[in-house]
C-alpha cells in the first residue's frame, strides 16, 4: 500500500507539472496566433498533460509496438514542449525591450522549435565513438577498455539500438567491456530480443545497475543478466587479469560508497577500476585506492540548458577528471532517457586506451 501511494504521489505531481507547463505554453500561442481560449483549448491542455503519464502506463503494460510508438511520440513531445518554453521565455523578455509583432513572434517560435527538436532527434541517433589514453601503475601491457553507460533499453532504445552498440564494440576488439548503470530503462517489460543482443557481446563483460535499473525491478534485471555472460558486480570486487574490477550498487544515501568500499577487500597495490553509476564521491573513491573510477548518470545534460542545471547537482558533468594520479570517467550515455534528444551532448561508446607506466 505504501509503495502504491508514493507511485500515486509521483504520478500527481508529475501531471501537475505537465499540466502547468502545457496550460502557459498553450495559452501565450494562443495569443500570439489569437486563437480562442475556450472549452477546446482546456481540453487540448489536459490531453496534453495526459499524453506521457498514460503512454508511460501503457508501455509498461502492454509493452508491445503501439505503445512503443505511441511513448516515443509522447516523450517527444515533453522535449518539444521544453523548447517551446525557452523560445516563449526569449520572446517575454525581448518584449520588455522591444514590440514585436505576436504573428510573426508566434511563427519564429514555432519554426525554430520544430528545427531544433528535429535536429536534436536526429543528433540523439547517432552514436559516437570516443577514445582516451590514460596511465594506470601496475599494467605490464596495455588494456583496451570499453564503457557503456545509461543505454536505457525499452520502447526507444530497442533491441535494434542494442544490436548497433553490440557490433561497434564488438568491432572495437576490446579486452572488456564495463557497462555502469541504467542498462534498462524501466518504462516497458524486458523483451526476449533484448536478452539475444545481450549475448552477441565477444568481450567479457561487467555491469554494475544504476537508479533506473530498479525502477525496471532489480530481480527482473538479474534474471535477465543470468541468461547471459554478463557478470553482474554489486557491491563486490573481482580479479580480471591485471585489474581489479570493484562494482558498487547505486544509493543517493550520503556515504553509502565509503561505507560500501570500506567494507571490501580492496588490494591497494593492484591496478584498481571502480564501477560506480553516480559520478560522486571522487575523493572517496581514491582514497580507497582507485585509479579509475567509471561512472554515468548524468547524460551531461542530455540538451540545452539542462546540462548547467545537471552540474549544480553534478559537478562531474561528463567527460575526464583526474587527482592526483587517480582519474574519473562520467560517460555522457550511450543512450537517452525520456525525450531521445540530444543537444549539446552526443550518445557515445567510450574506449579506454590504458596504458602500463
Amino acid at each position: 500500500m505504501k509503495r502504491i501511494l508514493q507511485v500515486a504521489g509521483f504520478v500527481s505531481v508529475f501531471f501537475l507539472g505537465l499540466l502547468i507547463l502545457n496550460y502557459y505554453i498553450l495559452h501565450t500561442l494562443s495569443n500570439l496566433f489569437v486563437l480562442p481560449v475556450n472549452g477546446y483549448f482546456y481540453l487540448l491542455v489536459v490531453l496534453s498533460a495526459l499524453f506521457y503519464p498514460v503512454a508511460a502506463v501503457l508501455e509498461r503494460i502492454l509493452s508491445d509496438r503501439l505503445s512503443g510508438i505511441f511513448y516515443t511520440l509522447a516523450a517527444s513531445w515533453v522535449g518539444v514542449s521544453f523548447f517551446l518554453l525557452w523560445g516563449i521565455v526569449i520572446y517575454q523578455i525581448l518584449g520588455l525591450f522591444y514590440e514585436l509583432p505576436t504573428m510573426l513572434a508566434g511563427a519564429v517560435i514555432v519554426s525554430s522549435t520544430a528545427l531544433v527538436s528535429g535536429f536534436s532527434i536526429y543528433n540523439a541517433f547517432w552514436l559516437k565513438i570516443k577514445e582516451f589514453s590514460l596511465p594506470l601503475p601496475g599494467l605490464s601491457r596495455e588494456m583496451r577498455v570499453v564503457q557503456l553507460s545509461d543505454v536505457h533499453l525499452g520502447p526507444i532504445r530497442n533491441h535494434s539500438f542494442l544490436g548497433d552498440v553490440v557490433a561497434k564494440c564488438n568491432r572495437l576488439n576490446p579486452d572488456v567491456v564495463f557497462i555502469t548503470g541504467d542498462l534498462f530503462d524501466g518504462s516497458s517489460q524486458i523483451d526476449e530480443r533484448i536478452i539475444k543482443a545481450l549475448n552477441q557481446f565477444k568481450s567479457p563483460v561487467f555491469f554494475t545497475p544504476g537508479n533506473h535499473d530498479y525502477f525496471q525491478g532489480l530481480s527482473e534485471v538479474c534474471n535477465a543478466i543470468s541468461l547471459t555472460p554478463i557478470q553482474l558486480l554489486r557491491n563486490k570486487v573481482v580479479q580480471f587479469g591485471e585489474l581489479q574490477v570493484v562494482g558498487v550498487d547505486y544509493s543517493y544515501h550520503s556515504g553509502y560508497l565509503k561505507n560500501t568500499l570500506d567494507e571490501l577487500e580492496i588490494d591497494k597495490n593492484k591496478p584498481t577500476i571502480l564501477l560506480y553509476h553516480l559520478p560522486d564521491d571522487f575523493d572517496v573513491a581514491r582514497a580507497a585506492g582507485v585509479d579509475l573510477q567509471l561512472s554515468g548518470h548524468t547524460h551531461q545534460g542530455q540538451f540545452f540548458p539542462f546540462n548547467f542545471l545537471v552540474k549544480l547537482r553534478f559537478p562531474y558533468l561528463g567527460g575526464f577528471y583526474n587527482n592526483g594520479s587517480s582519474f574519473l570517467h562520467v560517460s555522457p550515455g550511450t543512450g537517452t532517457w525520456g525525450p531521445p534528444m540530444r543537444w549539446g551532448s552526443r550518445c557515445e561508446v567510450t574506449l579506454l586506451l590504458l596504458k602500463p607506466i
